[in-house]
């Protein structure tokens, strides 16, 4: 089966999960998970943790879940500070940045954030024509001045980070002519010649960049590799990433490794979302992570040992009355 196929056929289960439920018991409990686009991997995940929790949840526990697609990281954020949603993805560049009032929220820390699990990294993969990849490297995105380069939708958190790798790196994305696109979108301007280079951070093989190599070929597109050097300027200012290898053969044509970086995702919750409602998720998705790793490969670095990795900020406490019970020792800064 495709994967376009897979994710139809998990979106419909989905709907119909609900709708079931939805005849079937008027006084259920809905909850909503911002994700981001469709050709990341936070929506497709996303709906996968949606659509198990709703079919183990709602029978006896009358709560149901639904995924949505957003522009990304910020808008989550937003969102969740509205009370739009109780539940989102966010970067962990993202997290550390809203939970501690900085960059963007300068002074207007986000303190009703709570963390649930870490998910997957996030891989950067900044992919541009091979005639401007002179050198293969992340600096050789200084070759599209004045040229068309998709960085992200306006409120993401690719938007974001890609901003903070740039500035880092003294390559000044101003002098790109840049486009606010989201994934697919990007992936399809590629394709057609409308842009130059795209940003899409997120766990491979992603789609965006599968669809772009399968569309172009190996000998059109690359995506650019990260020094050792390069990763020590990007986390003089956060240090939140990691060196990542990108196997060869992970997209079509692909014949070399891909050495990037990442940083890791998580699943937040508002503090207020009830205690019994985010344990009984929490214990869903490490009681169910093989039908994770289904919908997307990302998740197959999920697991228990590594769910309170790197959190930026306090774990709610029905998540951490799960990880208790698990025997995982939570370290004092993750303690309401």
């Amino acid at each position: 089966m495709s994967k376009l196929s897979f994710m139809k056929k998990l979106i419909a289960t989905s709907v119909l999960a609900a709708s079931v439920v939805s005849f079937s018991n008027a006084a259920e409990t809905k909850y909503v998970i911002a994700t981001a686009s469709t050709g990341g991997t936070y929506y497709p995940v996303g709906v996968g943790i949606a659509t198990i929790a709703s079919l183990k949840l709602a029978k006896d526990h009358k709560t149901t879940f639904s995924a949505i697609t957003s522009a990304g990281s910020n808008e989550n954020v937003d969102m969740l500070d509205k009370g739009e949603v109780n539940f989102a993805i966010l970067q962990g560049l993202f997290g550390s940045m809203a939970w501690q009032g900085k960059a963007k929220y300068d002074g207007q820390p986000k303190k009703n954030l709570r963390s649930i699990s870490m998910l997957w990294q996030n891989v950067e993969q900044f992919t541009i024509r091979n005639n401007f990849a002179k050198t293969g490297n992340i600096n050789d995105l200084k070759n599209l001045y004045g040229e068309r380069f998709s960085i992200g939708g306006r409120s993401s958190g690719s938007r974001v980070s890609a901003e903070i790798i740039m500035e880092s790196l003294g390559i000044d994305y101003n002098k790109m002519d840049v486009q606010y696109l989201g994934y697919s979108p990007s992936s399809t301007a590629l394709q057609d010649g409308k842009i130059d280079g795209m940003n899409t951070p997120s766990g491979p093989p992603t789609s965006a960049v599968t669809n772009a190599f399968a569309s172009l070929g190996n000998d059109k597109i690359k995506v650019l590799d990260f020094s050792a050097d390069d990763l020590k300027k990007i986390n003089d200012n956060y240090p939140v990433w990691t060196p990542f290898n990108i196997k060869a053969g992970t997209y079509p044509g692909q014949t070399k490794d891909i050495n990037t970086i990442a940083q890791p995702n998580l699943l937040v919750v508002t503090k207020d979302t009830p205690e019994e409602i985010v344990y009984l998720l929490t214990k869903t998705i490490y009681e169910n992570l093989p039908f994770l790793n289904t919908v997307h490969k990302a998740t197959k670095a999920m697991s228990l040992q590594k769910a309170i990795d790197g959190l930026p900020m306090p774990l709610h406490t029905g998540a951490a009355k799960y990880y208790k019970e698990q025997g995982i020792k939570i370290p004092a800064n993750l303690i309401e």
